[in-house]
This record gives C-alpha cells, sequence and structure tokens, in this order.
C-alpha cells in the first residue's frame, strides 16, 4: 500500500515542496532510500547525504529546506525527527489493521471479570477474578492477568504478557512479549547460613502512556508498592526491583539493572548496561552513561559517566594494578605536601 505527500501533509501538517501526487510506497533510511522512498535527514551535519541519497523525498528541518527543495520534494519540519516519529505512527494505522473486538473461545475468563468496550482477548489468555481492563485494550495470546488486575483503557499487551496478582498498568501503554509485572521481589533474610523468604506484599502500578520491552520484569515492591511514571520508556531485558520508583518520562535502554528501592526522577536518561544500585536515588533530568555503575545517589541534574575504558589486557591489566595502589600513592603525596609545606614555614621563619 502506498501513499503521497499531499495526503501526509493532510494528516501531519508541515510544509510540502513540490507535487502534492508524489507516491511514497516506503518509509526508509537515507543510506537504502530508493525512487518512491520518503527518508528523514534530522541536522545539518548530514548535509552531504541530502545529495547523495536516492530517496523519492524528505523529510527535513529548515535550514536544510533549499537544499532539499534543491534536489526534489521534501516536507519541512520545525522538529524532522519528532515529524518522523509521528509519522511511523499514521504509517502504522494506515497498513494494520486494529484488532477486532472479540473474545477468542480458548481464553479463560473468570465470571467475575470485567472487560471494556472493544476489548480483544486472544487465544488462550487467563483473565482471574475481579480483573478490569479498560476500553480498546489489547490482550495478546497467552496472556495471564492475576485477580485484582487492572488495565487501563487502549493499552496494549503482546503475546505471552504476565501481569501478577493487584497490580495496575495504565491508558495507552504497550508491553512487549515476555514482560513480567508483579514478581516477586528479590527479599531474604540470612539466618544461619540459610536464606528464608520475606514475603512481597506490594503490587506495582504504571503509569499512562508507558512502553516496556520484551522480557522486561518489574518486581512487585515488599510492603510498598513499586512505581513506574506516566510516560516512561523501558527497552527490552531491564530489571526494575522491588519498591522502586521512577518519574515521568524517563528512559532506560537494554539491559539496564535498577535494585531495589532506588528512586529515579524524572525526565532522566539510563544508558544501555548501567546499573543503579540499591537504596539511592537520582535527580531529575540525570543522565546516566551507558555501562556506568551508580554508586551514590545523584543530587544534580546533568551527565554521569562511571565505567573503566576499554583497553588491550596487557594495559589494563597495568592500569588495574596502578589503581589499587592508588590511594596509598595519594597517602605519600600528602605526606610530600606536608612536608613541603613544613620546609616552606621554616625557610619563612629564618
Amino acid at each position: 500500500m502506498s501513499t503521497t505527500l499531499g495526503a501526509i501533509v493532510d494528516a501531519l501538517g508541515g510544509q510540502l515542496t513540490g507535487d502534492p501526487s508524489t507516491p511514497v510506497h516506503r518509509l526508509a533510511p537515507l543510506a537504502t532510500a530508493a525512487e518512491g522512498d520518503l527518508a528523514f535527514v534530522a541536522h545539518v551535519r548530514y548535509l552531504s547525504q541530502v545529495h547523495s541519497t536516492r530517496a523519492g523525498a524528505l523529510i527535513v528541518g529548515h535550514p536544510l529546506a533549499q537544499a532539499a527543495a534543491g534536489r526534489g520534494a521534501c516536507i519541512v519540519a520545525d522538529d524532522p525527527y519528532h515529524y518522523f516519529a509521528r509519522l511511523t505512527q499514521w504509517w502504522r494505522r494506515l497498513h494494520e489493521p486494529e484488532a477486532l473486538a472479540v473474545v477468542h473461545p480458548s481464553a479463560v475468563i473468570d465470571p467475575s471479570a470485567r472487560l471494556g468496550v472493544g476489548v480483544f482477548v486472544g487465544p488462550y489468555a487467563v483473565i482471574e477474578a475481579s480483573v478490569e481492563v479498560g476500553d480498546g485494550a489489547v490482550i495478546g495470546a497467552h496472556c495471564v492477568l492475576g485477580r485484582d488486575v487492572r488495565i487501563g483503557s487502549q493499552t496494549r499487551l503482546a503475546p505471552r504478557v504476565t501481569v501478577a496478582a493487584g497490580c495496575s498498568i495504565g491508558e495507552r501503554c504497550i508491553l512487549h512479549s515476555g514482560v513480567v509485572i508483579g514478581a516477586d521481589g528479590f527479599g531474604f533474610a540470612p539466618h544461619q547460613g540459610r536464606w528464608v523468604k520475606i514475603e512481597q506484599l506490594g503490587a506495582v502500578h504504571i503509569g499512562h502512556d508507558v512502553e516496556i520491552g520484551a522480557n522486561t520484569c518489574v518486581d512487585r515492591g515488599a510492603l510498598d508498592d513499586t512505581v513506574i511514571g506516566d510516560g516512561v520508556k523501558l527497552d527490552n531485558l531491564i530489571q526494575i526491583g522491588h519498591n522502586v520508583r521512577i518519574g515521568a518520562n524517563t528512559a532506560m535502554a537494554g539491559c539496564v539493572g535498577v535494585a531495589g528501592s532506588a528512586e529515579i526522577g524524572a525526565g532522566c536518561t539510563v544508558g544501555g548496561g548501567a546499573v543503579v544500585l540499591g537504596h539511592l536515588s537520582l535527580a531529575d533530568g540525570v543522565h546516566v552513561s551507558a555501562a556506568s555503575v551508580v554508586t551514590r545517589s545523584i543530587r544534580e541534574p546533568g551527565q554521569y559517566t562511571g565505567m573503566f575504558p576499554i583497553d588491550d589486557n596487557a594495559s589494563w591489566e597495568k592500569n588495574a594494578a596502578s589503581l589499587k595502589q592508588l590511594n596509598r600513592l595519594r597517602e605519600r603525596l600528602k605526606a610530600v605536601e606536608q612536608a613541603i609545606a613544613q620546609a616552606q614555614h621554616k625557610k619563612t621563619e629564618s
């Protein structure tokens, strides 16, 4: 299925230069785009690609408008990356039919569960007692909703999502396959060389417009609840420990681990593979680089990095050995500084 530049501008706005009937068969990256494809250029540093790409049309910002118009049809937007994001949503709605309001006969639904208008329930889904599912929600195949779960309107659960008892998910959320919400947190008390389980009595509460990637786990709280704020975006394979609180519009890349009772502020970003230790707090607007380990609370917004640079193994071992001596070298340096200060003081007195 194809569309035209004119249809896109009618739907999303922007300033069109060129023929509105220009066909658009595909959205494509600059490097591989061909005639009939629409690509976007987000920054002036990609000016050379404006001239080299074979795309039939471009989405550009105002600084690149003249260059793009010189090569052919284009859409000029205030923020081309944001425009492209909206375009992908519109394109998906155009090309993928919405799920029909149907409950598959193989689904197991407790009589006390309440399903809103236009809900889709896929094959072999299980919906337990006193669950509430909002209007237009999608419950994919093999999903399990434990008792007293709340799912907001227009929220979509991909196949094989598990939401454990007592947890709630807001409106317009997307949970990808393999997500587990509300598993027990990692709580054990040591006793005489053994571990005694601490029952996790809290729940998980997720706000509106949250997206959670495949195989990510959000553990229920021990006593209080684990809370994920509105607009939070979690990538694949992330672990969120019990009683963690994440502020609105924070985003975390793949394989991040957040240990129990950490508090992450609003508008933060955490790069892939980074770790936040338990009981720490990050202020609003903190940005943690990939593979960093956050070992202390961060009170001020800004970019933070904590990692040891990669090197060939021999050099790395030498540097690591030097680091182990750092405290002793520091103490020796302090002693030298004190000796110099004392010598200067005696010289001044004399």
